[in-house]
C-alpha cells in the first residue's frame, strides 16, 4: 500500500469528519486540487480505504471504510513500518493487542469495544 502524504490522509480525514462526499467538496476541505483528489480517490478505493457509493455508478460520491478509519488511527506509524496494509489488518490471534490495535480492530468491527473490556 503506497499512500501519498499528506493528501491521502487529508482525504480520509475529510470523509471521516464531514461524511460521504464528492471530489469538489473534498477539494475545499483538503486544500488540494480537484484533479489530485480525483486521481487519489480510485487508488484509495483499490486499497479499500474508501468506497464509491450512490445511486449511479458515475456519481463520484465516496465514503470512508472501516479500513480507512483504521488508517487514520495508524497514520503516525505510516513511515515507520514496511507493510502498512498488514498493520491495518490488525494483530493475529497470537499477538497481544495494544490499545491502538484494539481500537483499530473495534473500528473495523473485529471485536468488542476496547473501552469496555474487563480483564
Amino acid at each position: 500500500m503506497k499512500l501519498r502524504q499528506p493528501t491521502d490522509f487529508l482525504i480520509l480525514e475529510a470523509l471521516q469528519d464531514k461524511g460521504r462526499n464528492v471530489a469538489t467538496n473534498l477539494q475545499s476541505h483538503t486544500g488540494k486540487s480537484r484533479k489530485n483528489i480525483n486521481t487519489r480517490l480510485p487508488v484509495l478505493e483499490d486499497y479499500s480505504l474508501v468506497r464509491k457509493i450512490g445511486p449511479a455508478e458515475r456519481s463520484g460520491l465516496y465514503e470512508i471504510t472501516a479500513d480507512g478509519k483504521a488508517a487514520l488511527i495508524y497514520q503516525d506509524q505510516y513511515d515507520e513500518v514496511d507493510d502498512f496494509a498488514s498493520l491495518l489488518e490488525g494483530p493475529t490471534p497470537e499477538q497481544d493487542q495494544s490499545s491502538a490495535s484494539a481500537e483499530a480492530a473495534f473500528v473495523r468491527g473485529d471485536g468488542d469495544d476496547p473501552e469496555t473490556d474487563e480483564e
